[in-house]
């Protein structure tokens, strides 16, 4: 193989492969809580929990895909179907879905209650991080 094919066929490869990017759960800085657990975030994500108010990734994302395997260990599927489950029931309404980490990241700023996740690359000290996720 010639080093311009393997050069060639290297660079292939990592324009194909997604670079890892570290996701946090974020609160506002008005928000006491300092640490959180997997366990805990997922009680919010999945309407467990109404102590905080979930912030969403928007739907098809791969943060959001991302965020919900480690935290929930449940893809989209799986959760899209319990929460059409709570809001049938009346029993929760859905976390309000926004397009970008920092939309989310404004949303979660702006509001003392709110939880959301965002790439650790887009924090800054408009926000909290209270779990990184591996």
């Amino acid at each position: 193989m010639t080093s311009l094919l393997r050069f060639s066929l290297a660079a292939l490869i990592a324009a194909t492969v997604p670079a890892m990017a570290e996701t946090v759960v974020i609160v506002s800085p008005k928000n006491p809580a300092t640490r959180m657990f997997s366990e805990q975030a997922a009680q919010f994500f999945l309407g467990k929990s109404t102590m905080f108010t979930p912030v969403d990734q928007a739907e098809g994302s791969a943060i959001r895909n991302d965020f919900y395997q480690k935290v929930t260990d449940k893809d989209a599927a799986q959760v899209k179907a319990i929460w059409s489950k709570l809001v049938f029931t009346g029993k929760a309404t859905p976390p309000r879905e926004y397009k970008s980490n920092a939309d989310v990241k404004k949303a979660v700023a702006d509001d003392p209650k709110a939880i959301g996740y965002i790439d650790k690359s887009a924090v800054d000290d408009t926000v909290k991080v209270i779990l990184t996720l591996p």
